[in-house]
Protein backbone atom coordinates (compact mmCIF):
# COMPACT_ATOMS: atom_id res chain seq x y z
CA UNK A 1 0.00 0.00 0.00
CA UNK A 2 1.63 3.24 -0.91
CA UNK A 3 0.15 6.64 0.57
CA UNK A 4 1.72 10.16 -0.26
CA UNK A 5 1.10 13.60 1.34
CA UNK A 6 2.20 17.13 1.06
CA UNK A 7 3.35 18.96 3.94
CA UNK A 8 1.71 22.43 4.56
CA UNK A 9 3.30 25.28 5.76
CA UNK A 10 1.72 24.79 9.23
CA UNK A 11 3.49 21.46 8.85
CA UNK A 12 7.29 23.56 8.79
CA UNK A 13 9.52 22.69 11.74
CA UNK A 14 7.56 19.29 12.45
CA UNK A 15 9.26 16.03 12.91
CA UNK A 16 8.60 13.45 9.92
CA UNK A 17 7.99 10.88 12.07
CA UNK A 18 5.42 12.92 14.05
CA UNK A 19 3.58 14.17 10.99
CA UNK A 20 3.45 10.60 9.76
CA UNK A 21 1.92 9.00 12.88
CA UNK A 22 -0.49 11.80 12.71
CA UNK A 23 -1.63 10.96 9.05
CA UNK A 24 -1.47 7.25 9.55
CA UNK A 25 -2.91 6.44 13.48
CA UNK A 26 -3.10 2.73 12.58
CA UNK A 27 0.50 2.42 12.47
CA UNK A 28 2.75 3.37 15.81
CA UNK A 29 5.90 5.69 15.79
CA UNK A 30 8.16 2.54 16.11
CA UNK A 31 6.68 0.99 12.98
CA UNK A 32 7.10 4.35 11.21
CA UNK A 33 10.60 4.37 12.41
CA UNK A 34 11.48 1.06 10.67
CA UNK A 35 9.69 1.99 7.34
CA UNK A 36 12.16 4.67 7.45
CA UNK A 37 14.79 2.69 8.02
CA UNK A 38 14.17 0.51 5.41
CA UNK A 39 13.98 3.77 2.74
CA UNK A 40 10.27 2.86 2.70
CA UNK A 41 9.76 7.04 2.41
CA UNK A 42 10.41 8.97 0.23
CA UNK A 43 10.74 12.68 0.19
CA UNK A 44 10.56 15.37 -2.82
CA UNK A 45 10.93 18.99 -1.93
CA UNK A 46 9.09 21.80 -3.73
CA UNK A 47 11.69 24.15 -4.30
CA UNK A 48 12.98 26.06 -7.75
CA UNK A 49 15.53 23.56 -7.82
CA UNK A 50 14.74 20.62 -10.14
CA UNK A 51 16.96 17.90 -8.55
CA UNK A 52 14.98 18.73 -5.75
CA UNK A 53 11.91 17.80 -7.03
CA UNK A 54 12.99 14.37 -7.50
CA UNK A 55 11.77 11.66 -4.80
CA UNK A 56 14.66 10.68 -3.03
CA UNK A 57 14.47 7.95 0.56
CA UNK A 58 14.61 9.77 3.87
CA UNK A 59 15.42 7.89 6.98
CA UNK A 60 15.86 10.43 9.23
CA UNK A 61 13.09 10.24 11.83
CA UNK A 62 14.15 13.59 13.82
CA UNK A 63 13.96 15.16 10.07
CA UNK A 64 12.23 19.03 10.18
CA UNK A 65 9.81 19.75 7.57
CA UNK A 66 9.96 22.78 5.86
CA UNK A 67 6.82 22.95 4.38
CA UNK A 68 5.89 21.64 0.66
CA UNK A 69 7.37 18.53 0.69
CA UNK A 70 5.39 15.73 -1.09
CA UNK A 71 5.76 12.10 0.83
CA UNK A 72 5.33 9.11 -0.25
CA UNK A 73 5.15 5.89 1.98
CA UNK A 74 5.04 2.14 1.17
CA UNK A 75 3.12 -0.09 4.00
CA UNK A 76 3.76 -3.92 3.04
CA UNK A 77 1.07 -5.57 4.83
CA UNK A 78 2.24 -7.51 7.75
CA UNK A 79 1.56 -10.80 9.16
CA UNK A 80 -1.35 -10.97 11.33
CA UNK A 81 0.61 -12.01 14.62
CA UNK A 82 -1.25 -15.45 16.39
CA UNK A 83 -0.91 -16.86 19.42
CA UNK A 84 0.10 -20.27 18.69
CA UNK A 85 0.13 -23.13 21.92
CA UNK A 86 3.70 -24.19 23.05
CA UNK A 87 3.54 -26.49 25.56
CA UNK A 88 5.44 -24.67 27.98
CA UNK A 89 5.08 -25.83 32.07
CA UNK A 90 2.32 -23.37 34.19
CA UNK A 91 2.20 -22.96 38.07
CA UNK A 92 -1.56 -23.31 38.44
CA UNK A 93 -2.32 -22.02 41.58
CA UNK A 94 -6.41 -22.59 41.74
CA UNK A 95 -9.00 -23.39 38.64
CA UNK A 96 -12.64 -23.93 38.06
CA UNK A 97 -14.75 -23.96 35.44
CA UNK A 98 -14.73 -20.13 34.94
CA UNK A 99 -11.16 -19.18 35.96
CA UNK A 100 -7.75 -20.17 36.61
CA UNK A 101 -5.01 -18.13 38.62
CA UNK A 102 -1.20 -18.81 37.33
CA UNK A 103 1.86 -18.48 39.41
CA UNK A 104 4.02 -16.54 36.54
CA UNK A 105 7.82 -16.88 36.66
CA UNK A 106 9.91 -13.47 36.28
CA UNK A 107 11.02 -13.65 33.01
CA UNK A 108 8.08 -14.43 31.11
CA UNK A 109 6.23 -12.17 29.01
CA UNK A 110 2.26 -11.66 29.45
CA UNK A 111 1.66 -11.90 25.55
CA UNK A 112 2.54 -11.35 22.06
CA UNK A 113 3.35 -7.67 21.24
CA UNK A 114 6.30 -5.89 19.49
CA UNK A 115 9.23 -8.50 18.86
CA UNK A 116 7.90 -11.07 20.85
CA UNK A 117 6.21 -13.69 19.19
CA UNK A 118 6.68 -16.77 20.85
CA UNK A 119 7.19 -17.89 24.82
CA UNK A 120 4.51 -16.17 26.40
CA UNK A 121 2.50 -16.98 28.87
CA UNK A 122 -0.25 -16.55 26.87
CA UNK A 123 1.16 -19.00 24.44
CA UNK A 124 1.21 -21.65 27.33
CA UNK A 125 -2.23 -21.22 28.06
CA UNK A 126 -3.52 -22.01 24.49
CA UNK A 127 -1.44 -25.21 24.81
CA UNK A 128 -3.39 -26.50 28.21
CA UNK A 129 -6.70 -24.97 28.06
CA UNK A 130 -9.26 -25.74 25.56
CA UNK A 131 -11.53 -22.77 27.04
CA UNK A 132 -10.41 -19.18 27.36
CA UNK A 133 -11.93 -15.70 26.56
CA UNK A 134 -11.65 -13.46 23.44
CA UNK A 135 -12.95 -10.16 25.53
CA UNK A 136 -9.44 -9.37 24.98
CA UNK A 137 -8.59 -9.73 21.15
CA UNK A 138 -6.64 -12.94 19.73
CA UNK A 139 -3.09 -11.79 21.38
CA UNK A 140 -4.45 -11.92 24.68
CA UNK A 141 -6.79 -14.69 24.96
CA UNK A 142 -8.03 -15.16 28.91
CA UNK A 143 -5.50 -12.14 29.83
CA UNK A 144 -7.76 -9.95 32.53
CA UNK A 145 -4.96 -8.10 33.75
CA UNK A 146 -1.17 -7.88 33.64
CA UNK A 147 2.31 -7.76 35.42
CA UNK A 148 5.44 -7.05 33.97
CA UNK A 149 7.92 -9.40 32.67
CA UNK A 150 10.69 -9.26 35.30
CA UNK A 151 7.56 -9.53 38.12
CA UNK A 152 6.64 -13.13 39.47
CA UNK A 153 3.00 -14.15 40.99
CA UNK A 154 -0.76 -14.12 40.71
CA UNK A 155 -2.47 -13.63 37.52
CA UNK A 156 -5.94 -14.26 36.97
CA UNK A 157 -7.31 -15.86 33.68
CA UNK A 158 -10.82 -16.13 32.56
CA UNK A 159 -12.29 -19.24 30.56
CA UNK A 160 -14.98 -17.16 29.11
CA UNK A 161 -16.25 -14.18 28.08
CA UNK A 162 -18.87 -13.89 30.88
CA UNK A 163 -16.19 -14.24 33.47
CA UNK A 164 -14.10 -12.05 32.19
CA UNK A 165 -16.22 -8.85 31.86
CA UNK A 166 -17.27 -9.63 35.69
CA UNK A 167 -13.37 -9.58 36.45
CA UNK A 168 -12.95 -6.61 34.52
CA UNK A 169 -15.74 -5.03 36.86
CA UNK A 170 -14.58 -5.72 39.75
CA UNK A 171 -11.15 -4.32 39.31
CA UNK A 172 -12.39 -1.01 37.67
CA UNK A 173 -14.48 -0.75 40.89
CA UNK A 174 -11.11 -1.58 42.99
CA UNK A 175 -13.23 -4.20 45.20
CA UNK A 176 -10.32 -6.74 43.86
CA UNK A 177 -7.10 -6.94 46.40
CA UNK A 178 -3.65 -6.95 44.78
CA UNK A 179 -1.05 -7.40 47.08
CA UNK A 180 2.98 -7.70 46.35
CA UNK A 181 6.11 -8.15 48.14
CA UNK A 182 8.47 -5.80 47.23
CA UNK A 183 12.25 -5.19 48.79
CA UNK A 184 13.65 -1.87 48.36
CA UNK A 185 16.66 0.33 48.75
CA UNK A 186 16.62 1.89 52.60
CA UNK A 187 13.74 1.88 55.14
CA UNK A 188 10.54 4.10 55.13
CA UNK A 189 10.25 6.15 58.35
CA UNK A 190 6.92 5.49 58.51
CA UNK A 191 5.49 1.25 59.52
CA UNK A 192 2.14 2.23 56.87
CA UNK A 193 1.98 5.07 54.13
CA UNK A 194 -0.23 5.66 51.27
CA UNK A 195 0.96 6.99 48.21
CA UNK A 196 -1.40 9.23 45.86
CA UNK A 197 0.53 10.10 42.83
CA UNK A 198 -0.64 10.44 39.49
CA UNK A 199 1.52 8.07 36.41
CA UNK A 200 1.78 9.05 33.00
CA UNK A 201 4.80 8.40 30.52
CA UNK A 202 8.03 9.60 31.31
CA UNK A 203 8.30 13.01 28.91
CA UNK A 204 11.77 12.26 28.74
CA UNK A 205 12.05 8.91 28.36
CA UNK A 206 8.75 7.56 26.81
CA UNK A 207 9.31 4.04 27.18
CA UNK A 208 9.35 4.56 31.12
CA UNK A 209 6.52 5.84 33.41
CA UNK A 210 6.67 8.82 36.20
CA UNK A 211 4.74 10.02 38.39
CA UNK A 212 2.97 13.49 36.93
CA UNK A 213 1.38 16.22 38.62
CA UNK A 214 -0.71 17.14 35.10
CA UNK A 215 -1.51 14.79 32.68
CA UNK A 216 -1.41 11.31 34.35
CA UNK A 217 -3.87 9.10 35.62
CA UNK A 218 -4.28 8.93 39.14
CA UNK A 219 -3.00 6.49 41.33
CA UNK A 220 -3.21 4.43 44.75
CA UNK A 221 -0.52 2.52 46.57
CA UNK A 222 -0.74 1.20 50.12
CA UNK A 223 2.39 -0.05 51.66
CA UNK A 224 3.14 -1.65 54.94
CA UNK A 225 6.94 -2.75 55.88
CA UNK A 226 7.08 -6.39 56.96
CA UNK A 227 10.54 -6.13 58.09
CA UNK A 228 13.48 -4.18 57.92
CA UNK A 229 17.19 -5.20 57.10
CA UNK A 230 20.60 -3.36 57.09
CA UNK A 231 20.10 -0.73 53.86
CA UNK A 232 16.67 -2.62 52.62
CA UNK A 233 12.76 -2.72 53.77
CA UNK A 234 10.22 -5.87 53.34
CA UNK A 235 7.15 -4.04 51.83
CA UNK A 236 3.25 -5.37 51.63
CA UNK A 237 1.88 -3.17 48.63
CA UNK A 238 -1.46 -3.42 47.93
CA UNK A 239 -2.27 -1.31 44.96
CA UNK A 240 -6.06 0.65 44.30
CA UNK A 241 -5.40 1.14 41.22
CA UNK A 242 -3.62 -0.66 37.97
CA UNK A 243 -1.54 1.33 36.48
CA UNK A 244 1.50 0.75 34.49
CA UNK A 245 4.87 -0.43 36.33
CA UNK A 246 2.74 1.11 39.67
CA UNK A 247 4.27 -0.31 42.27
CA UNK A 248 7.61 0.39 40.83
CA UNK A 249 6.93 4.09 40.34
CA UNK A 250 5.59 4.67 43.04
CA UNK A 251 8.25 3.27 45.39
CA UNK A 252 10.97 5.13 43.80
CA UNK A 253 8.91 8.47 44.00
CA UNK A 254 9.29 8.56 47.48
CA UNK A 255 13.09 7.56 47.73
CA UNK A 256 12.75 3.69 47.80
CA UNK A 257 13.43 2.38 44.25
CA UNK A 258 12.75 -1.98 44.12
CA UNK A 259 15.89 -3.53 44.40
CA UNK A 260 16.87 -4.51 40.85
CA UNK A 261 14.67 -2.01 39.14
CA UNK A 262 17.68 -0.05 37.88
CA UNK A 263 15.65 1.71 35.35
CA UNK A 264 13.53 3.50 37.93
CA UNK A 265 17.08 4.68 40.04
CA UNK A 266 17.96 1.41 41.79
CA UNK A 267 21.69 1.03 41.91
CA UNK A 268 23.16 -1.61 39.81
CA UNK A 269 25.44 -3.40 42.50
CA UNK A 270 24.69 -3.91 46.13
CA UNK A 271 27.84 -2.79 48.57
CA UNK A 272 29.31 -6.00 50.64
CA UNK A 273 28.60 -5.06 53.58
CA UNK A 274 24.97 -5.11 53.47
CA UNK A 275 25.08 -9.04 52.97
CA UNK A 276 25.93 -11.54 55.02
CA UNK A 277 25.89 -14.49 52.84
CA UNK A 278 24.74 -18.09 53.03
CA UNK A 279 27.64 -18.61 55.73
CA UNK A 280 26.01 -16.57 58.40
CA UNK A 281 22.40 -17.90 57.92
CA UNK A 282 22.30 -21.45 58.23
CA UNK A 283 25.38 -23.19 57.53
CA UNK A 284 27.01 -25.34 60.50
CA UNK A 285 29.01 -23.80 62.88
CA UNK A 286 32.02 -25.69 62.42
CA UNK A 287 31.48 -24.18 58.87
CA UNK A 288 32.00 -20.85 59.90
CA UNK A 289 35.43 -21.62 61.93
CA UNK A 290 37.55 -22.40 58.77
CA UNK A 291 40.79 -20.54 59.77
CA UNK A 292 41.12 -17.15 58.71
CA UNK A 293 41.83 -16.07 54.83
CA UNK A 294 42.87 -13.27 53.22
CA UNK A 295 40.26 -9.91 52.90
CA UNK A 296 40.79 -10.71 49.09
CA UNK A 297 39.21 -14.44 49.72
CA UNK A 298 36.80 -13.66 52.53
CA UNK A 299 35.53 -10.98 49.62
CA UNK A 300 35.99 -14.19 46.60
CA UNK A 301 33.89 -16.32 49.28
CA UNK A 302 31.31 -13.95 50.36
CA UNK A 303 30.37 -13.48 46.85
CA UNK A 304 30.26 -16.82 45.78
CA UNK A 305 27.34 -17.41 48.39
CA UNK A 306 25.56 -14.25 47.85
CA UNK A 307 22.73 -15.48 45.17
CA UNK A 308 22.70 -13.11 42.37
CA UNK A 309 19.26 -11.28 41.63
CA UNK A 310 18.76 -10.96 37.54
CA UNK A 311 15.44 -8.92 38.06
CA UNK A 312 13.54 -6.96 39.84
CA UNK A 313 12.39 -7.62 43.64
CA UNK A 314 8.71 -7.46 43.06
CA UNK A 315 6.30 -10.83 43.48
CA UNK A 316 1.88 -10.80 43.28
CA UNK A 317 1.73 -12.58 46.25
CA UNK A 318 -1.49 -12.50 46.55
CA UNK A 319 -5.17 -11.29 45.37
CA UNK A 320 -8.12 -11.68 47.15
CA UNK A 321 -12.32 -11.11 45.47
CA UNK A 322 -15.09 -12.34 44.61
CA UNK A 323 -16.05 -15.13 42.66
CA UNK A 324 -17.61 -13.98 39.74
CA UNK A 325 -20.20 -16.96 39.62
CA UNK A 326 -20.82 -18.02 42.98
CA UNK A 327 -20.05 -14.92 44.72
CA UNK A 328 -18.24 -16.33 47.41
CA UNK A 329 -15.26 -14.67 48.81
CA UNK A 330 -11.84 -16.06 46.92
CA UNK A 331 -7.82 -15.58 47.97
CA UNK A 332 -5.31 -17.28 45.87
CA UNK A 333 -1.79 -17.18 47.07
CA UNK A 334 2.09 -17.73 44.96
CA UNK A 335 4.90 -18.86 47.20
CA UNK A 336 7.47 -16.26 47.09
CA UNK A 337 9.97 -17.88 44.47
CA UNK A 338 13.06 -19.72 45.24
CA UNK A 339 15.71 -16.85 44.20
CA UNK A 340 13.64 -14.09 46.16
CA UNK A 341 13.87 -16.35 49.47
CA UNK A 342 17.63 -17.32 49.24
CA UNK A 343 18.19 -13.18 48.47
CA UNK A 344 16.45 -12.59 51.44
CA UNK A 345 18.12 -14.82 53.82
CA UNK A 346 21.24 -13.07 52.78
CA UNK A 347 20.73 -10.13 54.72
CA UNK A 348 21.09 -8.41 57.92
CA UNK A 349 17.78 -8.01 59.77
CA UNK A 350 17.57 -4.70 61.84
CA UNK A 351 15.31 -5.51 65.37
Amino acid sequence: MRRKFTASKQDAGQRLDLFLAGKLPELSRARIQQLLSQGKVTLAHAFPNPESRVPSPVSRAGYRLRGGERITITVEPVAPLRALPEALPLDILYEDEDLVAINKPAGMVMHLGAGVKSGTLVNALVHHFRELSHVGGELRPGIVHRLDKDTSGVVLVAKNDVTHRELSKRFAKRVVEKHYLALVHGSPRQAEGVIREAIGRDPKRRTLMATRASGGRPAVSIYRVLRRYKGFALLDVRILTGRTHQVRVHLASIGHPVVGDTLYGAPSGLPPELLRGRAASGLPAASRAAPPSSRRTRKREMSDRVPTLNRNFLHSERIRFTHPRTGLPLEIRAPVPADLAEFLDCLIPVA
